[in-house]
């Protein structure tokens, strides 16, 4: 029987059993920061021709330029035109619910004016370019391709380039056309740390962005760490998490396979059941014993539920929800015959999934949001990525006359409070005498 860690919060050692199990070392691979910081200085320095022979060497490749690593429009469009009915159609109304859900992020501008003619005010403008990172090869990630582009799009944001590599130069058709359906307006078959460093300094090919997004390997994420600051990045994510709180009136099946749906990502993901139920807790561990052998990554599920998975038993609700508010998980789902009263209690989670229909796949692929949340239990103060990402807020001030007079000897006094008498005069000069 696979070992799964079982806590109770009746148990006195529980809090310290669940700071072991939340515990993450997110420390770096000092290999990979060296790697990646000679990388992104070549990229910087050399530009295109860093690029290409790192193409070359990563992506076993034999390219001479960048021309050879750009592909067109009309072969996405190919890319698009070529996929078989069921699957293309899927890809349009995923896209579809996407878009329609993300429409509804769309910030809007406001003004107003006061008595004496000053007016304040917001500006909301979209960023203008933005670097869509996309993994390629064997690894085929449409859905993040809609999940990143179509936010951009609907905020406005004049040029999205995306990259996704091709080791061994196989193209991922369902990336390109996840990437034509999304409006992607050029791509570059780049990828790894060679891809960060030229979206982000950018080169004779590609020019710089103003932000970076989407998922990647160890390389890539430590690359995205090193050039904020010179853009803007999305996040930088942690494993992959799902919680399930369930009341035993679930199927256990349906919850097993939930769980496997995070634990299937990689040895790191975290899969956690809290009930109040003990006996629903063993008939989940029944459905893992019978449903893990049918799965092709066994293994990867295994040590991931092993490792990092846990059952948690709890007194009531109550209690579930103040250690799924602790967690602050990626993905929660409220797996309860009446999920409703417990929603607005829920103060921390990137996605809470509501009800024992919903499950968290449904929402990684066609439910609408964003499938781009929030890891390690940064959920505790920060957001799904959304079209509010790719928008930036202006600040409009415009004084009047009599305006000035007011403000003025407000800002001349707190300049002289502290320190600043340029500040001071500069408010002073536009008073009257």
């Amino acid at each position: 029987m696979l070992a799964i860690k079982r806590l109770a919060t009746a148990d006195a050692d529980f809090t310290a059993k669940m700071d072991a199990l939340l515990a993450f070392e997110g420390a770096q691979d000092e290999g990979i920061e060296r790697t990646v910081i000679g990388i992104l200085a070549d990229v910087k320095a050399r530009g295109d021709a860093a690029v290409v022979e790192y193409t070359n060497k990563f992506d076993r490749l034999v390219v001479s330029g960048m021309s050879d690593l750009t592909l067109s429009p009309a072969e996405l469009q190919k890319a698009l035109d070529g996929l078989p009915t069921e699957q293309r159609q899927a890809l349009e109304a995923a896209a579809q619910r996407v878009r329609i859900y993300h429409e509804k992020q769309k910030l809007e501008g406001w003004r107003y004016t006061e008595a004496d003619g000053t007016m304040l005010g917001q500006m909301i403008t979209p960023l203008d370019r933005v670097g869509l990172y996309v993994p390629g090869g064997k690894a085929a990630y449409p859905s993040s391709v809609l999940m990143n582009a179509i936010p951009a799009k609907v905020a406005g944001v004049k040029e999205l380039i995306m990259v996704v590599p091709t080791p061994g130069g196989e193209h991922n058709q369902l990336v390109l056309a996840a990437a034509c359906l999304a409006g992607v307006d050029r791509v570059f078959t780049i990828g790894g740390a060679q891809a960060v460093g030229a979206l982000a300094y950018g080169t004779a090919s590609i020019p710089q962005v103003d932000k970076i997004v989407g998922p990647g390997n160890a390389y890539v994420a430590c690359a995205k760490r090193r050039v904020f600051g010179i853009v803007g990045i999305d996040m930088v994510a942690g494993p992959s998490e799902i919680l399930v709180v369930s009341d035993g009136s679930g199927n256990p099946d349906w919850v097993a396979m939930d769980l496997f749906s995070q634990a299937e990502h990689d040895e790191l993901a975290q899969s956690i059941l809290i009930c109040t139920d003990a006996g629903f807790i063993d008939r989940v561990q029944a459905s893992i014993e019978k449903l893990l052998p049918t799965m092709p990554r066994r293994a990867v599920i295994e040590t991931s539920l092993k490792d990092r998975g846990a059952f948690i038993l709890v007194r009531d609700l109550k209690e579930a929800v103040a250690i799924a508010n602790r967690v602050a998980p990626e993905h929660l789902e409220l797996s309860l015959a009446d999920p409703d009263p417990w929603v607005e209690k829920i103060h921390h989670a990137g996605a809470i999934f509501i009800g024992h229909y919903t499950s968290e796949s449904l929402g990684d692929y066609c439910a609408g949001p964003n499938h781009v949340l929030p890891t390690s239990g940064s959920a505790r103060f920060s957001s799904p990525l959304g079209v509010y990402d790719f928008q930036k807020r202006t600040s409009l001030i415009r004084v009047s006359k009599a305006g000035a007079q007011t403000l003025g000897r407000i800002a001349s006094t707190l300049a002289h409070g502290e320190g600043l008498p340029a500040h001071a005069k500069s408010a002073e000069f536009r008073l009257e005498s």
